[in-house]
């Protein structure tokens, strides 16, 4: 069940509010009445999420759920749209409801305070009539891909990287997945925006290509983007299509799937990759035990340069393979990069070559955070 309803009843103004929608024969008032029913899942109210929220609240979709456990930092606001100043250090999702509810009294905003996991997925997603898929991290984005084939759910999802937009759309019965698109999860892995850098418009243009999907899904009007892979450049303001086929050896949607719950067992190569907090590796570097690790920054050099951890050795991570053999073979190495995901992709290697490896959850943000900037040389 939902949470009730904040905010108050709007006046009855719906037919001036949503005028432009009444002229259109697509939507007109039996679709504008379709939207008022509908109920819509934004999973991460980021530089993504908050353009589709946005939109979507604006257009009357009934009942909007926002899903995030992050806060809001003075870095957000320069592609977050959803906030401003003030709600620096507010969790995002009560300032985003907020923010939506002011926008359109009239519909119910549900914020949920909480990490996209397999253990609360089906029961997130089950009152909702689609899913967007807003987030910026490569496990949570196969596994809202997993839950919405499995609980046959519609999902419109989307990425970005520096200058990059993708995004494509899942229809159950009607296409094919993201596990179709990228059967392997390092075909897809970039890094966040936090280490890579995004130009800040770049998200307001695919969130805003999210919303137009789902609100074409409501409505049954246009062609979604079902089989078909949208990329933007945004340095040349150029749109390509890559079209693609659902596979049959998909490990989720194909004919024999190896995906059949929630809780699906560690894919091979990561049954041997422990993730660490920055307490609990600042703890391990005071412990008897320090020597038995070993610090790896996979991170560029000009970040290297800038600082870093005390006692780390520095391996970028595109020489990771060439100079794995450096990292010596009775110690565990903990791989560190800027926000996590560069560190994940060396640790899946690692896992991939029989060695057992360490992730530094958060990367030297969250190191930074709870330690203060880590030194330069």
């Amino acid at each position: 069940m939902l949470p009730a309803m904040h905010g108050q009843p709007p006046a009855r103004d719906d037919a001036q509010r949503y005028a432009r929608h009444l002229a259109l024969a697509e939507v007109g008032a039996a679709g504008q009445e379709r939207l008022r029913h509908a109920a819509v899942l934004v999973i991460g109210a980021g530089g993504l999420g908050s353009p589709a929220a946005l939109y979507l609240a604006a257009a009357g979709v009934g009942t909007l759920g926002i899903a995030d456990f992050d806060h809001v930092d003075l870095s957000n606001l320069q592609r977050q749209v959803l906030f401003d100043t003030a709600d620096v250090g507010r969790p995002k999702v009560e300032a985003a409801r907020e923010r939506l509810q002011a926008l359109n009294p009239g519909i119910r905003v549900v914020a949920h305070a909480v990490k996209v996991e397999p253990a609360g997925i089906a029961d997130l997603f089950a009152p909702y009539d689609l899913v967007i898929d807003g987030c910026d991290r490569l496990a949570t984005r196969y596994l809202v891909n997993d839950a919405c084939v499995l609980l046959g759910k519609p999902l419109v999802s989307a990425a970005i990287h520096r200058f990059e937009g993708q995004a494509m759309t899942y229809v159950p019965g009607k296409g094919p997945c993201y596990r179709c698109l990228f059967p392997d999860g390092e075909a897809a892995l970039v890094p966040s925006c936090a280490e890579a850098g995004v130009l800040g418009v770049l998200p307001g243009v695919m969130g805003s290509l999210q919303a137009t999907e789902a609100l074409k899904l409501l409505l049954g009007i246009g062609e979604p983007l079902v089989g078909r892979f949208l990329v933007y450049d945004a340095l040349s303001l150029q749109f390509q299509e890559f079209r693609f086929a659902r596979r049959s050896d998909c490990a989720v949607c194909g004919d024999a799937p190896r995906i059949t719950s929630l809780n699906p067992a560690p894919e091979p190569g990561l049954a041997h990759i422990d993730v660490w907090t920055p307490e609990q590796l600042a703890q391990h570097l005071k412990s008897a035990d320090a020597g038995s690790h070993v610090l790896v920054d996979v991170r560029e050099p000009q970040e290297w340069a800038a600082g870093r951890i005390p006692g780390s050795v520095h391996i970028p991570l595109g020489s990771l393979q060439s100079r794995f053999a450096e990292i010596p073979a009775d110690r565990r190495p903990v791989f560190i990069c800027a926000a996590g995901a560069r560190s994940m992709a060396a640790c899946r290697f690692a896992a991939q070559s029989g060695r057992d490896a360490i992730n530094l959850d958060g990367g030297l943000y969250a190191w930074t955070a709870a330690y203060g900037p880590p030194p330069a040389p």
